[in-house]
């Protein structure tokens, strides 16, 4: 058996960032291999807001993604997806097999993931996040923080629909201020 049987001749790989962040909607991306240019999408913030979140927008909107993707890499039959294991793909794993693609549910793929994170990350700066902020791998506190400092303003940017910002984020950032 030679190495190019594992080798698959058309793949392309998804991810995303953002899901766990306190801020912003989530990015897609797409890579179509050999040639590794990424495709990127953004699922917005309101997704993630009520009532859309409660409804689960956001999984309608991955699809949409998904069919997008479709659209602008062509995958033909010989194509294979592999796309990560997190929820916010869930249904992008499903609609990709009922549509008659072969899919592969895997971990991150460390090229890819940078890539999509790079992409959140970008969205985060053109909407004003110091990028210092962002250079930790965990900022759900920094973000909070940053959130709290002016959160009149930035309220808009955070994912409202969790419940634990509705319980407990959002008053303690405006305590924090002094602001009702």
């Amino acid at each position: 058996m030679t190495l190019d049987h594992f080798i698959l001749p058309n793949e392309i790989m998804i991810d995303a960032a953002g899901w766990s962040d306190l801020i912003l909607g989530v990015v897609i991306g797409a890579l179509k291999l050999p040639n590794p240019r990424l495709m990127d999408r953004r699922i917005p913030t309101v997704s993630f807001q009520p009532p859309n979140f409660e409804n689960k927008k956001y999984l309608v909107d991955s699809v949409k993604i998904a069919d997008e993707i479709i659209e602008v890499m062509k995958p033909d039959e010989e194509t294979h997806f592999r796309v990560c294991s997190g929820y916010i793909l869930s249904n992008v794993r499903r609609h990709l097999q009922n549509r008659g693609y072969r899919v592969e549910q895997m971990e991150t793929s460390d090229h890819l993931q940078e890539m999509v994170e790079r992409s959140y990350k970008r969205w985060c700066i053109e909407v004003g996040v110091p990028e210092e902020i962002l250079r930790e791998k965990r900022r759900f506190w920094t973000l909070l923080d940053w959130v709290a400092e002016k959160p009149h303003l930035r309220e808009r940017l955070v994912k409202t629909g969790w419940a634990s910002w509705k319980r407990k984020w959002r008053e303690e950032i405006f305590k924090k201020n002094h602001i009702e």
